[in-house]
């Protein structure tokens, strides 16, 4: 990693003297906080970008200095309709791509929800599994032969993970009682396993993925907390820290905060982040110890068992909405 690259940096220090004109990125939750600062550091570097909303009416307006950047520097910005909480709404947006035929050197799947009150996705999917891993599981599998060979995958995760493992005998909590961000955490986890797994049936191609800790910053993730509950959760994280002789925790500005994803997706070397779980424009040091509120990543968002056991539970539980006639696997939809 380049030294002058840390916690601090935004994504343009990430991409400074960087010029992407010909290639193209597909950005998740393009429409606002960090997915919007994503794409607007890629157009303005020249990159051509799709970024997936779920109004597209509000996106446009939302993401009109996306388009400002993008117009300055000789990139682009196009919106595509997708709603990660339906599999058909992820379906028919996959397959628009498809049919468009061009490549993407780079996805970056950012969208996500945050500790949501109990409730499940049109397809009975626990509501932050079913968004945050499986709409992207479903949206990336599909699409993976549009990545270019030496392409990127990049899954956002988050310091949440170490809340919590996924439960593959429960994954809607239909055996236990619902706490919202005890889902939310093993939501991020199956994030870090998906980009784990990703990257091993992949890299043949040269294709690798990791997983990002974009850092926390103030955008309307946690909309589901009140005022009141969002410093009540910063002083437990304040406190989480200070027991274990950490420094405090930081806010970043989202410019910051999209400053891993970018690295990432450009900059890194591919053997350096294939299969890595990142944070602060860096490979996480491995840390498991039971603090939730600690950095780096717990060992159980690296197994690679636990990784191969959920793609398989994954398209198991995909292929049994998009394809409930068929064998329950989501097949290649493009001839290679």
């Amino acid at each position: 990693m380049n030294s002058r690259l840390g916690a601090k940096s935004t994504a343009d220090d990430v991409l400074s003297g960087v010029r992407l004109g010909g290639r193209r990125f597909l950005v998740t939750g393009a429409a606002s906080g960090i997915g919007r600062e994503t794409a607007r550091a890629l157009a303005s570097h020249g990159a051509s970008v799709v970024g997936t909303v779920r109004d597209l009416a509000k996106a446009a307006t939302a993401t009109a200095e996306v388009r400002h950047a993008a117009s300055q520097a000789g990139g682009s910005l196009e919106l595509l309709e997708m709603d990660l909480a339906s599999l058909q709404s992820v379906r028919a947006g996959a397959d628009k791509l498809i049919a468009d035929g061009r490549r993407f050197d780079a996805i970056i799947a950012n969208a996500g929800v945050m500790a949501t009150p109990a409730g499940k996705t049109v397809d009975g999917f626990e509501t932050q599994f079913g968004t945050n891993h499986l709409g992207h599981f479903a949206l990336v599998t599909r699409i993976e032969p549009l990545l270019v060979d030496g392409g990127r995958l990049v899954v956002l995760s988050s310091q949440a993970h170490r809340v919590a493992d996924v439960d593959l005998e429960d994954l809607n909590f239909e055996r236990q009682n619902y706490e919202p961000f005890l889902a939310y955490g093993r939501s991020k986890t199956a994030n870090a396993l998906f980009a784990l797994e990703f990257d091993r049936r992949h890299r043949e191609r040269g294709i690798r993925a990791a997983s990002v800790m974009p850092g926390n910053s103030r955008t309307n993730l946690p909309r589901h907390f009140s005022e009141q509950e969002l410093q009540g959760l910063f002083q437990t994280v304040g406190r989480a820290r200070a027991e274990a002789g950490l420094p405090p925790g930081e806010l970043k500005a989202v410019s910051q905060a999209a400053a891993t994803s970018v690295w990432a997706a450009v900059v890194a070397g591919p053997d350096e982040i294939g299969g890595k779980y990142l944070e602060d424009v860096a490979v996480a040091p491995v840390n498991d110890a039971p603090n939730p509120f600690a950095d780096g990543v717990r060992l159980y968002a690296l197994d690679a068992d636990k990784a191969r056991r959920l793609w398989a539970k994954s398209e198991e539980l995909v292929g049994a909405v998009l394809s409930p006639a068929g064998n329950g696997r989501l097949g290649d939809p493009i001839n290679r």
